[in-house]
């Protein structure tokens, strides 16, 4: 992408964890802070429908148990997602990707989606499903989501479906030939740890063409040394201390 149209400061999962990550609400009160482009995680029901939530299991973000991905979307819609964090969020469900495209089609904001299949066995799949629907939901926007993922595997299965919608690299490690995979995949950008950034990735990243992004940077002193380095956004929980200019 030679234009770049996403906004420097991300909101992730939302709200960070001013609310229950991964509902509508948290990503209503990250625009609340201002926020105009968020973070998510996108998996797979067992009956194959998109919808938001970051573990693979239930039981941390749930009233449920059990694997999130094993349960069909029936089942999953009657969770409460919200209680977990506060009483105030009590009956807060499980959003799918289609509630989120709503809201951020609705109000002008943009979105990151990672694939975060629940098991290596369906990466591809998970990919191929994530990006076929947001490739539905995103016609005709002026501004796709951006789709990232840790798994090679997920962000192949986007391309091969939805070429058109550009992708990410998630990088918690310098594994050897991350920048090669990257552009293999046609990636736009690589999406790393904020650690894994100095003078050299970036300079590395950059003369390859791709954009450099950063998670999860809740201190001001990390996020001035990214700006420092050059990069080109940031992945925040703390949508209540960085105003997002």
């Amino acid at each position: 992408m030679k234009h770049w149209p996403y906004p420097r400061w991300v909101a992730h999962r939302g709200a960070g964890k001013l609310a229950p990550e991964n509902t509508l609400a948290a990503f209503r009160l990250g625009a609340e802070h201002g926020y105009r482009m968020f973070e998510c995680d996108a998996k797979l029901s067992a009956d194959g429908v998109v919808f938001l939530m970051h573990d693979a299991e239930l039981d941390r973000t749930t009233n449920g148990t059990g694997i999130g991905g094993d349960r069909p979307w029936g089942e999953l819609a009657r969770l409460d997602a919200g209680s977990w964090h506060s009483r105030a969020w009590a009956g807060e469900p499980l959003p799918t990707l289609e509630n989120l495209a709503r809201l951020c089609l609705g109000n002008g904001y943009h979105l990151n989606i990672e694939i975060k299949p629940t098991d290596v066995a369906i990466a591809q799949r998970t990919g191929e499903v994530v990006a076929r629907e947001a490739a539905r939901l995103w016609t005709g926007a002026a501004v796709p989501p951006l789709l990232t993922s840790f798994r090679p595997e997920s962000l192949a299965g986007a391309k091969a479906v939805a070429p058109q919608l550009p992708r990410g690299l998630l990088l918690d490690s310098l594994w050897q030939g991350w920048l090669e995979m990257a552009l293999q995949l046609d990636c736009v950008a690589l999406v790393c740890s904020h650690a894994l950034w100095d003078a050299a990735t970036v300079a590395q990243a950059k003369s390859a063409g791709l954009r450099c992004l950063s998670y999860t940077v809740n201190d001001e002193w990390a996020a001035q040394r990214l700006w420092d380095l050059g990069t080109d956004a940031i992945i925040t929980d703390r949508v209540d201390l960085f105003a997002p200019v």
